[in-house]
């Protein structure tokens, strides 16, 4: 699960950033970056420079810190005044939006359980993903998260499987009509999401191989899968054909690179050496608080970006 959507990261997240009056806009669109852009699209989120003000302003300061992209799960639940600030913002600025949330599993009640057979809840979420179109059209995404659920322990997985491709495949129509596409998530069941469905990048490129659609893709979550089963490059380099969208975040901890066990140093010399200019979510929080936290954070992906 992104984690800037429990409960606990919004409370992080919350307060005065939700401001985008004209004061704020003004300030995001002033000038160019000031700093040496990154080499790849690295992609902070609200709350990676809290100490800076609103949305909009946090924007602006990763934009005159050389980043070149952002990231807000969150998009599709502000209001539609807010979609279009940060849209306007990001256009300013010429940064890549990032991945939105279409579709997210209700945590408390452990549902949905898409590959059960019940139609409604199959239903439910491509509702969701209907609803996200508008959303990622004011912000000029490309890509939108897909969790798929949890496991029903009364179906066999095998007929569950079955029940996602189709599912999915349904989805990427939804997608591909609108020119966008999804990314399903693997989540680790080890430290944070148990009885999650995906779990593995493997097993969401099986399930991606199988919907064969360009739009319904993975989306590789390294904190994740390093949890789940590590291995990391060897397995970005099988299925890299159906990865479409890359997030950081070390571990232990969720943290900056450098803060736990993760070589992002190699995994970026990889990803430079497969051409990858797609969007890296920078999808964990800072290890030290205020201004000296968001310091330390670009000064950790400013290491690993002269990998």
């Amino acid at each position: 699960m992104p984690r800037h959507l429990t409960p606990s990261r919004r409370s992080i997240l919350a307060g005065t950033l939700a401001g985008i009056g004209a004061a704020s806009y003004a300030r995001a669109a002033r000038k160019a970056p000031n700093a040496a852009r990154f080499s790849l699209k690295f992609a902070p989120h609200e709350g990676s420079f809290a100490s800076r003000g609103s949305r909009i302003e946090q924007i602006a300061y990763a934009a005159d810190q050389g980043f070149t992209a952002w990231e807000d799960n969150e998009a599709a639940a502000r209001p539609v005044a807010e979609q279009e600030a940060m849209g306007k913002a990001l256009r300013q600025r010429g940064m890549t939006m990032g991945v939105l949330v279409a579709s997210m599993p209700k945590w408390d009640k452990y549902r949905p359980l898409l590959g059960s057979g019940d139609r409604a809840e199959q239903d439910a979420m491509l509702a969701d993903i209907r609803r996200s179109v508008d959303v990622a059209k004011r912000l000029d995404a490309k890509w939108m998260t897909v969790v798929t659920g949890f496991m029903d322990p009364k179906v066999p997985v095998d007929i569950q499987t079955a029940r996602i491709i189709e599912v999915m495949r349904r989805a990427g129509d939804i997608a591909a009509q609108n020119g966008l596409i999804l990314v399903m998530e693997p989540l680790n069941t080890i430290t944070n999401h148990p009885n999650i469905f995906m779990r593995t990048i493997p097993q969401g490129y099986a399930i991606a191989t199988a919907v064969a659609n360009p739009a319904v893709k993975v989306l590789a979550d390294l904190y994740h899968a390093q949890i789940q089963a590590g291995n990391l490059i060897p397995t970005l380099e099988t299925c890299w054909s159906e990865i479409a969208y890359i997030q950081f975040g070390d571990n232990p901890g969720r943290l900056e690179p450098s803060t736990g066990e993760i070589n992002h140093h190699n995994i970026v010399r990889w990803l430079k050496g497969r051409r990858y200019d797609g969007v890296i979510g920078m999808e964990h929080g800072n290890s030290l608080a205020g201004r000296a936290g968001e310091d330390r954070l670009i000064a950790a992906y400013r290491e690993i970006d002269a990998a």
